[in-house]
């Protein structure tokens, strides 16, 4: 366990050494916390209520060789200060977890993405990327600096996938609908047939209405007319008023005051008969028809059964779903000529895109050379003087997120072994050796601040490992910080500075703690690695050789 760990990385090659089980790994695993690594909280001490990671990076000098874009984003948005970024994670005994970028409180996503800028470790079982056609793409990419070709066909990719999302939905919009169209068509003629209009249930139910009881309201209507137009027995309103009008108006000379009554009454007397005629022109006009009447209990039974059929409550609800069905069919109708439109829409976007791979395909073929050539520089110091590498780049099937190229790389360690893929013909050695030379030339193409090797030397040593060790020493050199976690003399010897992971025996139980090395603990360092746990002589003698 660690109880508290301040330590600085300084700039170029560094090593970190130290026994098996002292710590390393607890250290490496902290780093992965800063960089998004899910948190457990089985990794605090306990006892402990919280445990609180942070790194601090210094990054001008990413920032200005303009391969940083991407950082320049994330700093700019979360508005901070990009000459100093303050990464820090705490994580409680409850398994809560909190990030934050110079106090800022952040998502771990966003620390995540940051992290990407910041660090790269590179551990064991990332040799296993090897196999991997997307990281032997990535670093071709890398090498081609194609970031903006490929973001420029990705764009074109994009469109080309919605054109294709929408006509894959039409077609299948096309294929529900061919299941159900002669349904909907029959759907439509029985609605056609009835021929529906706005208020028609209520003015047929009304006429219903008339024609079932126009026997009675005919009857009505004659015994009125005949109360006042006159009837059998000589009884006639409309002739009792006309008369009782005639004899006021004879009154009018020598009675004046009964003009008001003689006024009233012959406006009633009017009124009256106007009144009269329309009670005998309504008589007339009712039809008393049993075939009509048939003919609208007909249609409403019909409407009754399509309310019932479709689960609609009026005559509107059905008008409505009729004007759906119409609609649906006339897509049905329409298919070809949408289907047409589409099928060149995609072709149009499928052609863009692959005009846009084709550049890519390019680029990516004249830094398969350039993979090529480097890889053999660094490959062959390495202790494989008879190595063969290529990169092959093989068209695919279809258009993909990074375009239309598969990458693999070849590789052979002597000349009489056929070249074939790398997890394939290579062992560990050698895996570890090619992955080491990768990093080197993408290093070289990207600016990251902080590159960590853990324990990459496994498989090798002797002069093999003081070559890889120049290498990262080498990487060093380009303003950044490597650090090699190693169990290799030759390697520890080449580091700058020398960092030592060491256990020890507390009242609270085993504590790792982690220091830089002086001249003298470095030289007694690398010959207890030469030697072991007794340190000779020649040991010591060996050691200061190494270190020069």
């Amino acid at each position: 366990m660690i109880d508290t760990l301040d330590i600085d990385f300084h700039e170029g090659f560094s090593v970190i050494t130290g026994e098996t089980g002292a710590g390393k790994s607890i250290i490496l695993g902290a780093i992965n916390l800063l960089l998004g690594q899910r948190a457990d909280s089985k990794q605090i001490k306990l006892g402990q209520q919280k445990c609180i990671i942070e790194a601090n990076f210094t990054t001008p000098k990413v920032l200005e060789k303009g391969s940083g874009e991407g950082l320049e984003t994330i700093v700019s948005d979360l508005d901070l200060d990009g000459q100093e970024l303050i990464l820090r994670r705490e994580i409680t005994a409850t398994g809560k977890s909190r990030s934050f970028i110079n106090d800022t409180p952040v998502p771990l996503t966003t620390m995540k993405a940051i992290g990407t800028y910041l660090i790269d470790i590179h551990s064991q079982h990332k040799n296993l990327l090897i196999n991997d056609e997307n990281f032997q793409l990535n670093v071709v990419d890398i090498i081609a600096d194609n970031a903006k070709l490929l973001a420029d066909y990705q764009k074109e990719f994009a469109q080309y996938q919605t054109a294709k999302q929408q006509l894959k939905a039409l077609e299948r919009s096309i294929e529900e609908a061919k299941k159900d169209e002669d349904y909907l068509r029959f759907q439509q003629e029985k609605l056609s047939e009835i021929e529906l209009k706005p208020g028609m249930q209520e003015e047929l139910e009304q006429e219903q209405e008339l024609l079932a009881h126009a026997e009675d309201i005919k009857s009505s209507l004659y015994e009125a007319d005949n109360i006042l137009s006159g009837d059998s027995r000589g009884y006639n309103t409309i002739d009792g008023l006309r008369e009782v009008v005639r004899k006021l108006e004879g009154l009018l000379d020598v009675y004046p005051s009964i003009e008001d009554v003689y006024n009233r009454m012959n406006d009633a007397y009017e009124e009256l008969k106007d009144l009269s005629d329309e009670v005998s022109d309504a008589a007339e006009s009712i039809d008393d028809d049993p075939q009509q009447l048939e003919k609208i209990n007909d249609k409403l039974d019909l409407i009754y059964s399509l309310l019932k059929k479709y689960n609609k409550l009026t005559v509107e609800d059905l008008i409505i779903y009729k004007e759906e069905i119409d609609e649906k069919l006339s897509h049905i109708d329409n298919f070809d000529e949408e289907l047409a439109e589409l099928k060149e829409a995609m072709e149009k976007a499928l052609a863009k895109a692959k005009a846009k791979a084709d550049i890519l395909t390019n680029s990516r073929k004249k830094a398969a050379c350039k993979v090529q050539e480097k890889m053999l520089e660094l490959l062959v110091p390495l202790g494989i003087p008879k190595v063969r590498f290529e990169v092959e780049i093989t068209p695919s099937e279809e258009l993909a997120k990074t375009g239309s190229d598969c990458v693999q790389f070849l590789f052979s360690a002597n000349t009489s072994t056929a070249l074939a893929p790398v997890s394939q013909v290579a062992s560990g050695g050698e895996i570890a050796r090619v992955m080491l030379s990768l990093k080197a030339m993408i290093s070289s193409a990207v600016s990251l601040p902080t590159i960590i090797f853990d324990e990459i030397d496994t498989g090798v040593s002797g002069k093999v490992a003081e070559k890889m060790a120049l290498i990262m020493a080498d990487m060093g050199k380009q303003e950044r910080q490597v650090i090699s976690i190693t169990h290799l003399p030759q390697i520890a010897a080449k580091g700058h500075n020398h960092y030592k992971v060491q256990k020890e025996e507390t009242e609270q139980g085993t504590t790792s703690r982690m220091f830089c090395l002086t001249p003298e603990e470095r030289v007694n360092e690398i010959a207890q690695m030469l030697s072991g746990s007794s340190i000779t002589d020649a040991a010591i003698l060996n050691a200061k050789n190494l270190l020069g």
